[in-house]
């Protein structure tokens, strides 16, 4: 997901990745992929981000993040998310808590691992700090109290 290859276009990177543990037989399935070219991400991928998470099923979400800190420093990182809404059913939530540990072990190169209740959680300048203190911008989005 990470690794863009010389001769790709940088819209055919796959930006967003959820995947879902299949009911009949317990096994970890992507879900949806989107690429930096989609609709849905073309403007804003931390939007599509936010839009992604159902209210009432958990999910696991692989992130390529792209932000820039206050040292004018562009970064690049992976983000592997948990979500688990208030509304999902205990034994959805404690399936996917339990699962965690196997998908975290098959990937590569991720930075951040965060777990998210409440779609307050993935507001943009929550989910920035996360990331570090120092983030001004995500996504070709400004945040609050950062000049652009």
């Amino acid at each position: 997901m990470k690794v863009v290859k010389n001769d790709d276009a940088e819209e055919d990177r796959i930006r967003l990745m959820t995947c879902v543990i299949d009911e009949e037989n317990g096994e970890i399935k992507v879900e949806k992929c989107l690429q930096q070219k989609c609709e849905e991400c073309k403007d804003d991928v931390f939007k599509s981000l936010q839009n992604l998470m159902p209210n009432d099923h958990c999910r696991y979400i692989l992130y390529d993040c792209h932000f820039e800190t206050v040292e004018c420093c562009k970064k690049e990182e992976l983000v592997f998310m948990l979500w688990t809404p208030e509304s999902a059913t205990i034994k959805e939530k404690m399936q996917y808590a339990s699962s965690k540990g196997a998908i975290d072990k098959v990937m590569e190169g991720v930075k951040h691992r965060m777990q998210m209740h409440d779609k307050a959680d993935i507001d943009r300048e929550e989910f920035a700090k996360c990331l570090t203190d120092k983030v001004k911008n995500l996504e070709g989005h400004g945040l609050r109290g950062h000049a652009h």
